[in-house]
């Protein structure tokens, strides 16, 4: 028999040419579809986190906020990869500059206070690489100096601020990220800050810390509460904010209660308690000071009386400045001034405190300067100020050497203030522990524990 002809290679792809084309044609769709999706896309993974695309080849994104404070401004300098967790700058976790004065102290010279933050600029953009820093955005966040200033005169610093930008720097800029914040936004992001850096985001509202930020003009409270809490939150009067703000982080849904108190940060309370009446303003001056306390263009008698300064008196004269007596509350407990304190909850047994509590507490010598984070009560700062009051100027000095020349003659009214606010203002028990913070620890590095890395993760989120 013959043996039949073998088939060819060739002879049997053209018998089969129909099954070959019915298989490779769904795979060079696919393929080619994949070719023509963005490099720079933004999407979001099972969990809820953002994940950040690369850009031009790049798996590290920046971020450059200034937060343009009352008694100063600062330039925050943050680096992402991809799945936005912080990278280091150099040998730091971030880059952060400050100077003072504030921007609200020019309020007469609009493009004098936007010159100032010149040095920031450049300090910021030297450690952008210069490819990326078209792709970077700049963000502008002013608090409470500019608050107090009032819309015309804070609108014309802000608008030479986005001037100044636009002319000067090579970063990214929108009008609308150079802008006032509202306190609840400050709140806001020092939350997310704090619980971001500790690692608590995407676990229960229970398992978070709750925030207490006292700056300059304004303090701000923010913890996590209950939806059931959430849900029976009062109206604010004026109707133009509320009191519980929404957040998706990490897949979980949070009900953040964050109030913020114009006018009750440590800087703006001396002129409050100044204002209470001469007298008792005057009952938390140290003996030997002759002078005045200048804040947000007024000026306030601050003279010491014969006795110097009193803690009782001066107690007495904080309170009254919280205003805890009026408004009154009609249905649900409030802090002070007729606010709403938020229910308390788990989300509040957890307290960090923010800025001037950590500063004062150095000075005053219960807290190390050089340590970042410290456990501490109420009571602290009780027995730190009835050591401060009493004191003439020259005593104060000796026993406190730490405190500048600036804050010296006000150190026993800090401190008391600092108590009252703690105390009668948030309703907190004085053997209480809570934490006051000035960096957290991050991956085996320092971070600063300020509102400006919240603002970097939500433009971040959403460039």
């Amino acid at each position: 028999m013959k043996r039949a002809r073998q088939e060819t290679v060739p002879e049997k792809m053209r018998r089969l040419r129909g099954v070959i084309m019915i298989i490779c044609l769904p795979i060079f769709l696919v393929s080619f579809v994949f070719f023509l999706i963005p490099r720079g896309s933004l999407s979001v993974d099972g969990g809820g986190g953002v994940l950040l695309g690369r850009t031009g080849g790049n798996s590290k994104k920046y971020a450059v906020i200034f937060d343009a404070g009352s008694s100063g401004s600062r330039v925050h300098v943050f680096c992402f990869d991809l799945n936005l967790d912080v990278q280091p700058i150099g040998e730091e976790l971030e880059l952060f500059k400050q100077k003072k004065p504030g921007l609200s102290s020019y309020a007469e010279n609009p493009e004098e206070a936007a010159n100032s933050l010149l040095s920031l600029l450049e300090e910021a953009e030297s450690v952008v690489p210069p490819e990326l820093r078209n792709l970077t955005p700049v963000k502008v966040g002013a608090t409470a100096g500019l608050r107090a200033l009032g819309m015309e005169s804070s609108e014309k610093i802000l608008q030479a601020v986005r001037d100044f930008l636009r002319d000067k720097s090579s970063l990214k800029v929108k009008p609308e990220w150079v802008s006032v914040l509202d306190g609840t936004q400050e709140g806001a992001y020092q939350w997310v800050t704090i619980n971001y850096l500790l690692g608590n985001l995407g676990k229960t509202y229970a398992d978070t810390v709750g925030v207490v930020d006292l700056g300059g003009g304004s303090v701000q409270m923010a913890y996590a509460i209950s939806e059931s809490d959430a849900k029976t939150a009062p109206t604010i009067k004026n109707g133009e904010d509320t009191y519980v703000k929404p957040l998706y982080l990490k897949g979980t849904k949070y009900y953040l209660y964050v109030h913020s108190y114009l006018h009750y940060g440590l800087l703006a309370a001396r002129a409050e308690i100044l204002k209470v009446d001469g007298a008792a303003g005057a009952s938390c001056i140290p003996g030997g000071f002759h002078g005045s306390y200048k804040y947000n263009g007024e000026e306030f008698e601050a003279s010491a009386l014969s006795p110097g300064s009193s803690y009782n008196k001066c107690s007495e004269a904080a309170l009254k400045s919280l205003k805890t007596d009026q408004p009154t509350c009609t249905h649900m407990k409030c802090t002070f001034g007729g606010v709403w304190n938020g229910g308390g909850g788990d989300g509040q047994k957890k307290l960090f405190v923010a800025s001037f509590f950590f500063d004062r507490a150095a000075e005053a010598g219960f807290v190390d300067p050089k340590v970042p984070i410290a456990k501490v009560r109420p009571s602290d700062f009780e027995d730190a100020a009835k050591r401060a009051c009493g004191l003439n100027l020259e005593e104060a000095q000796k026993r406190f050497p730490r405190v500048g020349p600036g804050n010296l003659p006000y150190l026993c009214m800090d401190l008391v203030y600092q108590y009252t606010l703690l105390i009668n203002g948030f309703g907190l028990d004085k053997g209480q522990e809570i934490t006051l913070v000035k960096q957290v620890k991050y991956r085996d590095q320092l971070v600063e524990a300020a509102w400006p890395l919240g603002s970097a993760i939500e433009v971040m989120s959403s460039e």
